[in-house]
């Protein structure tokens, strides 16, 4: 997704009628706003901090783009040649729609003051052939191809996290016990207003029929989603974090919920299951903020808390 200077939002379609067509021209015309110059009133500015730049990881199958932030250089030729920074896997949100740009302004401020690399995936969206199983594996395959060449990134493998929002906190989450999987040790998962369950029970969930139409139209919205992440014959269990057999030995886990959220039940119930399972958790609600609120400073006070919050519990667990 490259930045454009202006753009004009679209309005937002009905997502209960949406063709494949007018899905694929609403995202177009979607992120081509939320990367332009005029949404930086409502995603807010980068840190200054930090460099941005666009690069694209080539894997035997495909190549994934992804936004990588890391701390300005400063002049001390040291600082700018380090090695051994700390390792931020990001995953926007969004699901059908959303691109790596709308985060600039928590990732880097993350990149800046943590100090870290951050590295965000551009991932697969969905929408009919491209299911949530695609965007998973991107967000894995990132992770393990940083990790296995830290050294070219000038990241400390032996630091490393994930963080996301939304549909990509569902993605982190997954990418979180794969990696426990593979003998991969995390040091920190954060998962913002995370939606956790894509199964028939997904809807459930008290919270969901709270905000299904306030503060937005929530349910529609969200029953798209899940028309996208499984399609028919796929086990959504297996693309449910809420419903993973084990939840044990996982990286230590900050759950951040907004409670005026659809999805909000979903964030409390799986800080529940992984408090259950022994796994290291905070659960930490924001009275009051909608959901997607970390994106959108502009608009949201709580915005610049919950970011303090998540600076202050990575430097924590991956400076130690």
């Amino acid at each position: 997704m490259s930045e454009t200077t202006t753009a004009t939002r679209p309005p937002e379609p009905d997502f209960s009628a949406i063709t494949t067509e007018e899905l694929l021209a609403y995202r177009y015309a979607e992120n081509r706003w939320r990367a332009s110059d005029t949404a930086r009133t409502l995603l807010g500015e980068p840190d200054p901090g930090a460099t941005i730049a666009w690069q694209a990881i080539a894997l035997p199958d495909r190549d994934i783009p992804v936004r990588v932030y890391r701390p300005a250089p400063t002049g001390d030729t040291e600082a700018a040649a380090r090695t051994d920074l700390p390792l931020v896997i990001h995953v926007h949100g969004g699901s059908f729609v959303g691109t790596a740009v709308q985060c600039d302004w928590t990732n880097s401020h993350l990149a800046a003051r943590l100090p870290a690399l951050v590295v965000s995936v551009e991932h697969r969206l969905l929408a009919p052939g491209s299911p949530l199983a695609h965007a998973a594996d991107d967000g894995w395959d990132v992770l393990d191809h940083v990790v296995r060449h830290a050294a070219q990134w000038g990241a400390d493998p032996a630091r490393a996290a994930v963080f996301g929002e939304s549909c990509g906190a569902l993605i982190s989450a997954l990418t979180a016990i794969r990696a426990r999987e593979a003998g991969l040790d995390l040091k920190a998962q954060v998962l913002v207003n995370p939606a956790v369950d894509v199964t028939e029970t997904m809807f459930d969930h008290p919270s969901i029929a709270e905000y299904a139409y306030s503060p937005t139209r929530a349910l529609p919205l969200l029953r798209l989603f899940q028309r996208l992440a499984v399609p028919p014959g796929t086990d959504a269990r297996t693309l449910s974090p809420l419903y993973a057999n084990d939840l044990s030995g996982l990286a230590p886990a900050l759950v951040v919920v907004p409670t005026q959220d659809a999805v909000a039940d979903h964030g409390r119930r799986y800080a529940k299951r992984l408090h259950e399972a022994g796994t290291s958790v905070r659960l930490s609600e924001y009275p009051g903020a909608k959901h997607a609120f970390l994106t959108l400073p502009g608009v949201e006070p709580q915005a610049e808390a919950a970011q303090a919050e998540i600076l202050t519990f990575l430097r924590a667990t991956l400076t130690k």
